[in-house]
């Protein structure tokens, strides 16, 4: 394992969305605020005021959901870099992201333009929603299995249909995707198998898995369509694990992410092998952040997401930049 204490920076995904969420960035921060703006006019859509004031319904959709989170990411990462000098080049060893978090992860890199990374997540998002028709697919999280017994859970529930692991989140937390009565099945074995709990998730559509070929098919046409540039650090893919730094292995692993397993514990433990020694959670929510102590438990976690939040974290990660030049 490498010596140091190397800083990841992560990005949640989709379920740590709220009413609220960012508001207090922008009445705090002039470059948070400016964030939002982009975004908004990115979109041709008041997408600020439905983060703030709601309904939940409208936020709940997919392709509300993804680019307002993003926009959260990215107020944070401006304001490290604006308030305290904090670039995300200069402290940073690696980025990554929790599944849509991975499109925040590029554009704190650099990949992406705010404006284009906004309106690839809308179409991410509708493509997503729009790949099968609503009621069809479904999701459950298995609790208490490792991940090859869930895979192969998931793989007897198929049957003719489509069921497979879709989120690897930790240790005893796999989220299996696919038709709606494969999943059912899948929560049935899982349970008859030592599962300590099989849950159906409230979700719209069944992400990460092969009934999501058509919205993979649109995201290639979109990104083969978008200006990309190399990361000002490494991502640590979601699909492979592997870091990326060239502009088209990206491309393709984003739209192989798609339809493909989100391998975060896996990719948050070679993290932690390579040195990574305290990950910093951008965004809203602390959802990754409570599930390093189980990917990572050697390792320190914290979260940024509000005004309030910044102050404990610029120490940790002064004193974390500070340990790794030692």
């Amino acid at each position: 394992m490498a010596t140091g204490v190397d800083i990841g920076f992560v990005f949640p995904g989709q379920g740590s969305q709220k009413v609220g969420m960012g508001k207090d960035l922008a009445e705090n921060f002039a470059v948070a605020k400016a964030v939002f703006d982009e975004i908004d006019e990115a979109l041709g859509q008041n997408l600020s005021s439905i983060m703030w004031q709601g309904p939940d319904d409208q936020l709940l959709l997919t392709e509300n959901a993804q680019p307002a989170l993003m926009a959260v990411s990215m107020a944070v990462v401006r304001v490290l870099e604006a308030e305290y000098g904090l670039a995300v080049a200069g402290t940073a060893k690696c980025v990554a992201g929790h599944s849509l978090g991975e499109y925040s992860a590029l554009a704190a890199a650099g990949v992406f333009s705010l404006a284009d990374t906004a309106r690839l997540l809308k179409i991410r998002g509708q493509a997503m929603q729009a790949a099968t028709p609503v009621g069809t697919g479904a999701m459950a999280a298995l609790l208490g299995l490792d991940f090859a017994d869930a895979e192969a859970i998931a793989q007897e529930a198929a049957g003719d249909e489509v069921c497979q692991a879709a989120n690897d989140n930790a240790p005893g937390q796999v989220v299996v995707s696919g038709s709606k009565a494969a999943v059912e099945r899948a929560c049935v074995l899982a349970k008859e198998k030592g599962a300590k709990r099989a849950i159906m998730l409230p979700v719209s559509a069944p992400f990460h898995c092969a009934l999501m070929a058509p919205a993979a098919e649109a995201m290639a046409k979109a990104l083969a369509d978008v200006e990309m540039t190399a990361p000002s650090v490494p991502l640590v893919a979601n699909v492979s694990t592997n870091q990326l730094t060239d502009s088209a292995d990206i491309r393709d692993s984003l739209v192989a992410q798609v339809t493909g397993t989100v391998r975060w514990r896996e990719s948050v433990g070679k993290m932690a092998t390579d040195g990574i020694g305290l990950f910093v959670e951008l965004g809203a929510g602390k959802v990754l952040t409570g599930m390093m102590r189980r990917n990572a438990p050697d390792a320190k976690a914290i979260a940024i997401g509000a005004p309030n939040d910044f102050a404990k974290a610029i120490e940790e990660i002064k004193s974390g930049r500070e340990s790794a030049m030692q």
